[in-house]
C-alpha cells in the first residue's frame, strides 16, 4: 500500500526542538537527566514511575548494558528479534572498521521466562568483541605506580564531547569522556527500542525510517511523495547502501561518501521516520512535560551527532498562511491533508507520526583539525580515533527506537495495565469511547481513532 505521509507538495526543511520531560521535583534534582530518559512520572505528588529505561557501558568497554522497566507481563519476545534491530544498526555505506569487528547479539539478564515478559525489569548484555585489544587501556582496575595510561587523548575533537566533558569532570585524559559519549552507547537503546516495538506491534503500531539526504544529496522520494508505510519502509530501505529509495540519489550519495573518505572527511544527512497506527490521544495538553511532541524531539536530540528535529512541514509552516498549514477535519474526524505530521496541541491525531531527524557530520576526521592540547595548551592537531565517514543510515534505525521508547511511555500512561491482556482490555475500551463519539455512517473513522483498531 503506498500513500503520502504529509499529503502536502512541500518539500520539510529541518526543525530544532527544544528539549522536554524534565522533572521539576527538587527532591530529583541529581536524577533529573535519568528520569528525563526513563520516562519516569516520579514527583512529590506520590506518583510512581511507570516506565523507564537506562544504559550502561563504554566504547571499548566489556559490553554495553540495557535495562527496561515497565513492559507488562506476557509480551512474546525473542532474541532473534532484538539481534536483528542490533544487525540493521551496523549497517550502511560509509561504516568503519569497527563494524567488522562487532557482532552484536543481546543475552538476557533477566526479565523473561519462557518466551515471556515477566513484568519485572528486562536486562541485557551486549559484548563489546573489540575490547579483546583494549583491555589494558579499559582495565577498571588502577594503574601501577608510575605506569602511564596507554592511549590516553589529550587533543580534543572539536564537536565531539571531549573539551567540554574533560573540563566539566575534571579529566586530564578525554577517553574517560569519548568512551561513554560515543555512539556505541546506541546498542543498547536499539535494544531496548526493539523491545518496545514489539509490544508497539500488539496495538497494530509500526515504525519505519529512511534517508532524505546525506551530503547534501537529497532523494526524491520522502513525506511530500508517495512511499510505503512501516511495515514496507524498513524492508525497502534496508535493500539500499545507504537506505534511501531513490536510485539516482543513492549513486551520489554512494560517491560522496567515497570521495569524503579519500579527503579524510565525513559527511553528515537527513532520516525521515514514520510511526503509523498511532490512536489519537497520546500525549497531553495540560503540562508542558506531558506534550509527546516535546518528548519526541528531546530523545532524538539525545541521538550523538543529532543537531535538528522537526515535526511535518516544521520550519517550512512558518513560512505559509494558516490556511495553508492546518489540517482540516474531514467527517469522521479525519484529516485531509497530515501538514502537522501526527500531533496537536502535544498530542496525537491519528494520522502518521511523521518526524524529520539531521545528523551532522561525524566529529571524528582522518584529516583533524585545529585544537589546544590539554597537557600543554599548545595548539595541536585534534587526535583521530577509528570512525565511520558517515553514520546516517544507522541513525535512522537509533531513531526509530527512540520513538518506540517514547510511544511505549505514552500508551502506558494512557492504556497501562501490568498485563498484556489488561493492557489490551484498557486499549480497546478506549477505542470504543472514541468511536462512539463518531457520527454513525461517517467516513474516516480510522483517522480519529488510529489504524490499530
Amino acid at each position: 500500500m503506498l500513500r503520502p505521509y504529509l499529503a502536502d507538495d512541500a518539500k520539510p526543511r529541518l526543525q530544532p526542538r527544544d528539549r522536554a520531560a524534565q522533572h521539576p521535583s527538587p527532591t530529583l534534582v541529581g536524577l533529573a537527566c535519568y528520569y528525563r530518559w526513563v520516562g519516569g512520572f516520579s514527583r512529590d505528588g506520590g506518583e510512581f514511575v511507570t516506565f523507564r529505561f537506562t544504559t550502561a557501558g563504554e566504547s571499548h568497554g566489556r559490553g554495553l548494558v540495557g535495562v527496561l522497566e515497565g513492559i507488562p507481563a506476557g509480551l512474546p519476545v525473542s532474541a532473534d528479534r532484538i539481534d536483528a534491530e542490533l544487525h540493521r544498526r551496523m549497517g550502511g555505506y560509509g561504516r568503519g572498521a569497527r563494524m567488522k569487528i562487532e557482532a552484536d547479539r543481546i543475552e538476557w539478564l533477566s526479565g523473561l521466562r519462557a518466551g515471556e515478559t515477566l513484568g519485572s525489569p528486562i536486562a541485557m548484555l551486549v559484548w563489546n568483541r573489540d575490547w579483546e585489544h583494549w583491555r589494558d587501556v579499559m582495565a577498571p582496575e588502577a594503574d601501577p605506580p608510575g605506569a602511564e595510561r596507554r592511549r590516553q587523548v589529550t587533543r580534543p575533537r572539536p564537536g565531539h564531547a571531549d573539551l567540554a566533558g574533560a573540563l566539566k569532570y575534571d579529566r586530564r585524559d578525554a577517553r574517560d569522556i569519548l568512551e561513554r559519549a560515543s555512539a556505541r552507547e546506541t546498542v543498547a537503546r536499539v535494544a531496548c527500542g526493539a523491545i518496545c516495538k514489539l509490544l508497539l506491534e500488539q496495538f497494530g503500531i509500526e515504525i519505519g525510517s529512511h534517508v532524505v539526504e546525506l551530503g547534501g544529496v537529497t532523494a526524491r522520494v520522502g513525506a511530500q511523495h508517495a512511499a510505503p508505510l512501516p511495515v514496507a519502509l524498513n524492508r525497502y530501505a534496508d535493500q539500499s547502501p545507504v537506505r534511501c529509495f531513490d536510485p539516482e540519489a543513492e549513486r551520489e550519495m554512494i560517491a560522496r561518501i567515497d570521495a569524503a573518505k579519500a579527503a579524510g572527511d565525513t559527511l553528515g544527512g537527513v532520516v525521515e521516520v514514520v510511526a503509523a497506527g498511532v490512536p489519537v490521544g497520546l500525549g497531553s495538553h495540560v503540562s508542558w512535560d506531558r506534550k509527546l511532541d516535546g518528548r519526541l524531539a528531546q530523545a532524538l536530540m539525545s541521538i550523538p551527532a543529532v543537531k535538528g528535529v522537526e515535526l511535518g512541514l516544521g520550519f517550512e509552516a512558518a513560512r505559509r498562511k494558516g490556511s495553508e498549514v492546518h489540517d482540516e477535519i474531514m467527517p469522521g474526524f479525519a484529516r485531509a491533508t497530515n501538514r502537522a505530521g501526527g500531533t496537536e496541541g502535544g498530542m496525537t491525531t491519528g494520522e502518521p507520526l511523521v518526524l524529520h531527524v539531521a545528523m551532522k557530520p561525524i566529529s571524528t576526521l582522518m584529516s583533524p583539525l585545529r585544537t589546544v592540547d590539554l597537557a600543554s595548551g599548545a595548539p595541536a592537531q585534534a587526535q583521530s580515533e577509528r570512525s565511520d565517514v558517515t553514520a546516517v543510515p544507522a541513525m535512522g534505525v537509533i531513531a526509530e527506537a527512540m520513538i518506540a521508547l517514547m510511544l511505549v511511555q505514552a500508551m502506558l500512561e494512557k492504556f497501562g495495565g501490568d498485563s498484556l491482556g489488561e493492557m489490551k482490555r484498557n486499549f480497546q475500551g478506549y477505542l470504543a469511547q472514541v468511536g462512539a463519539r463518531i457520527p454513525k455512517g461517517a467516513a474516516g473513522a480510522a483517522g480519529a481513532a488510529g489504524a490499530a483498531s
